[in-house]
């Protein structure tokens, strides 16, 4: 558990090994299987297949790499261009460049997931219907894909989406790196997970995440060819194992049989980890309701989220202090606390990128701070750090 002392670090977030972890970590090195064979792939595979009702799972190295075959798969081509939001990590848009594709930059809702009503002007008053495809005709460059990102646990408002994509032809693959066990609980999606709406989905299992493989990913799609093709990818394209026979270019990018069976415990837990940590937001929340200048960030409705982190915004004028100096004195407390991203229209390798009217993106930038969010927080720990805020205040 965190310590709630007064003097002890408190850390943003932490992977919480107390289930099977060691148990199954000493079976796959005992068992000599410790690479990409063994039995712990599969058994990943199938617990993350039953937990979010896609009809196939492929475990991969990290996010990235599901990412990037994703979108290779849903037909992502040099000189292309990818929609997505501005305002996710830049593990987002890294997979568009691998493919020598460009994003295009979008804005946010109000839950910072990317604008459904954005994304619909975008391709109606910057697109164009063509033999081709559909055309940017700022830049002359193919739409090939949306992107969208569910932002820190929130499921976005995919149905929106989705219909805005059907209605262009473009296939959507859904980065839900920080979305493992949520859903949509009304609407169009209800009973739906988070990463198995589009075309292809992409899960990270990061040390800071919900549940870790201490790194890990994973691809998910109703396609059983998609899914195929993903394997055979992530596999270095190989089609004979025994003569090393490769029939185009592969990615080695499978999950190692170790880092699988820390997965398979963490599965385990998932179901506990995500009740604990809505307490930890419920109390989060509670607590801070009426401290002037500072909001607890919201959920959207028909949601049902992991609660992977928690956010604040603080509004300088009225709590006077703004983000970066309120993060500072908690760090001196003992706290860690982080901002959001910054904007990836503002990162050096994507300064050249479309934009297209980015308004709240911006304004969160300024204004987020997240909370320690580790699975195994006191009641203690969460009051340590909302005391703090409380003082630091006006």
């Amino acid at each position: 558990m965190c310590s709630a002392a007064n003097d002890a670090f408190l850390p943003l977030s932490v992977p919480v090994l107390d289930g099977r972890e060691a148990e199954y970590v000493t079976e796959a090195v005992t068992s000599g299987w410790v690479s990409t064979a063994g039995s712990y792939v599969g058994r990943f595979e199938d617990a993350l297949q039953e937990s979010s009702g896609a009809a196939h799972v492929v475990a991969c190295v990290n996010g990235t790499s599901a990412l990037h075959i994703a979108l290779l798969l849903a037909g992502v081509k040099p000189g292309d261009e990818v929609i997505t939001p501005a305002l996710t990590f830049i593990g987002t848009v890294n997979p568009v460049a691998y493919c020598s594709a460009v994003p295009v930059f979008l804005d946010c809702d109000e839950y910072m997931n990317l604008d459904p009503a954005g994304v619909a002007a975008f391709l109606a008053t910057r697109c164009a219907r063509t033999a081709s495809g559909i055309v940017d005709t700022l830049t002359g460059r193919r739409v090939a894909a949306i992107l969208p990102v569910h932002i820190f646990g929130n499921p976005c408002d995919l149905a929106s989406i989705m219909q805005t994509a059907d209605e262009w032809g473009l296939p959507v693959v859904e980065d839900a790196a920080e979305a493992l066990g949520a859903s949509w609980t009304s609407g169009p999606l209800a009973g739906r997970h988070a990463g198995t709406v589009g075309l292809l989905g992409a899960y990270s299992f990061n040390g800071n995440k919900i549940a870790t493989c201490g790194g890990g990913g994973a691809i998910l799609t109703n396609d059983a060819e998609l899914a195929a093709r993903a394997r055979h990818l992530t596999t270095t394209a190989k089609t004979d194992a025994v003569h090393f026979v490769h029939d185009e270019v592969g990615y080695n990018y499978r999950l190692t049989n170790i880092a699988a069976a820390l997965g398979v415990a963490q599965m385990e837990s998932l179901p506990r980890f995500i009740e604990r940590k809505a307490a930890h937001y419920a109390l989060y929340r509670d607590t801070l309701e009426g401290i002037a200048g500072i909001t607890f960030a919201g959920v959207p409705d028909g949601v049902a989220p992991n609660y992977w982190f928690y956010s604040i915004l603080v509004d300088e004028a009225a709590f006077g202090r703004d983000r970066e100096s309120l993060m500072m004195a908690l760090g001196e407390a003992g706290i860690q606390t982080r901002p959001i991203w910054q904007l990836n229209n503002t990162q050096a390798p994507y300064a050249d990128a479309p934009a297209f009217q980015l308004e709240r993106a911006p304004w969160f930038w300024e204004r987020v701070l997240n909370l320690p969010c580790s699975s195994d927080l006191s009641e203690a720990d969460v009051l340590r750090v909302t005391d703090a805020i409380k003082k630091l205040g006006r």
